[in-house]
């Protein structure tokens, strides 16, 4: 997303495209359990990377998306590291992975069994809906969080998420060698998602 947008988009989270926001009571629940939304976020950046890595290896002929894949995987642990240090600061201990229901679900809806080309577009399109979610959850904890050095935080990572959301959905449409109308099935991604987020904002978890 070219950098003079951003500002705009701070603004006005609905050029994600979502189709249901985040319950405001969400912020409440983070609110009330920290430490538990940063071991959970710190998961997901891993799980971020690993999806990054994933496309490397099964699809290691698309040279540019490789190098992008290959520098978002370092992002991702990064910020995994950053997560870590806030954990650290605080006086707290990375606790173990928690398992995250609203990926699983959208994993559901993932093409798979298909050729690989269509299953490409399908896992960037899986890919983009994960970082339009966390980006706009990112937003939401950057307004709300009394923590100023959290609310600071969370504004840095919600610029970085919205990047990587249209990274995805630029590489689905310039990869997309198996005949997908791309906008059809991206819009068909985003009526899923909203349907399973009315059972959501429910968990101080990045996507509970």
């Amino acid at each position: 997303m070219n950098s003079l947008i951003l500002p705009i988009f701070a603004k006005n989270i609905s050029m994600l495209g979502l189709k249901l926001p985040t319950d405001p009571r969400w912020a409440e629940l983070v609110e009330g359990n920290i430490e538990e939304i940063l071991t959970d976020h710190a998961f997901c950046e891993q799980k971020a990377a690993s999806n990054a890595i994933w496309i490397v290896v099964n699809y290691p002929e698309h040279t540019d998306m490789v190098d992008a894949m290959l520098a978002l995987a370092k992002e991702e642990l990064t910020h995994f590291e950053m997560v870590h240090q806030k954990i650290k600061d605080r006086g707290w201990i990375l606790g173990r992975e928690r398992k995250d229901d609203y990926v699983r679900e959208l994993y559901k809806f993932m093409k798979k069994g298909y050729n690989r080309n269509i299953a490409l577009t399908d896992r960037l399109l899986f890919a983009a809906m994960i970082e339009a979610r966390s980006c706009e959850r990112f937003k939401m904890l950057s307004e709300k969080v009394k923590d100023e050095d959290l609310r600071s935080f969370y504004y840095e990572l919600m610029v970085s998420e919205a990047t990587h959301y249209t990274m995805f959905l630029s590489f689905a449409k310039k990869y997309n060698e198996g005949g997908v109308d791309v906008n059809a099935r991206w819009q068909e991604w985003l009526d899923y998602e909203a349907d399973i987020m009315k059972n959501y904002s429910k968990k101080e978890s990045i996507h509970g």
